[in-house]
């Protein structure tokens, strides 16, 4: 029989998340993971749910909430270009494990997952700029990246606490 193989949970969300990222055509064809959704159907682009927000649940807000948190305190070092590389690694990092998390407890119906998946793939692509990883960009661009999502989130997803981040 053979072995499986393990991978760490946040990396599994990442290939997953970057997969739709990447290649927005995978998301319209077969679902490539499976928590209980069909995601055949998954746009590429933003859509709101008939005109209105979709819904959330407690892990998905709870994530978003960090994530911004620690955007939001990393805010003026970033804008005064005072962020070292070893800073902005550690906040991929923060933001890699807030959204293995969101991929974890996924408890969203199949629309608004898939809607998610769309703000999943802007923090990891984001992430992977912070740390570094992607040569076109710099690493502040990944911060951007993160907020610009961040934004998208606010915009598309019901979340009656959440506070956009003033820049």
């Amino acid at each position: 029989m053979p072995a499986k193989l393990k991978f760490p949970k946040h990396l599994s969300a990442m290939i997953l998340a970057l997969g739709f990222a990447a290649a927005p055509a995978f998301a319209a064809g077969p679902a490539t993971h499976d928590h209980g959704h069909d995601q055949s159907a998954a746009p590429a682009t933003f859509t709101l749910d008939a005109g209105k927000k979709w819904a959330t649940d407690a892990p998905l807000r709870k994530a978003m909430a960090n994530i911004r948190t620690s955007m939001q305190a990393s805010l003026q070092p970033i804008h005064e270009d005072k962020f070292s590389p070893a800073k902005y690694g550690s906040l991929a990092r923060k933001i890699n494990g807030e959204v293995a998390n969101m991929v974890n407890n996924c408890k969203l119906e199949p629309k608004a997952d898939a809607q998610l998946h769309l703000v999943i793939a802007q923090l990891l692509e984001g992430a992977e700029a912070m740390e570094g990883k992607t040569k076109a960009a710099k690493r502040m661009d990944g911060a951007i990246a993160v907020l610009g999502a961040l934004e998208k989130y606010g915009s598309y997803f019901d979340d009656p606490s959440w506070k956009p981040i003033k820049h």
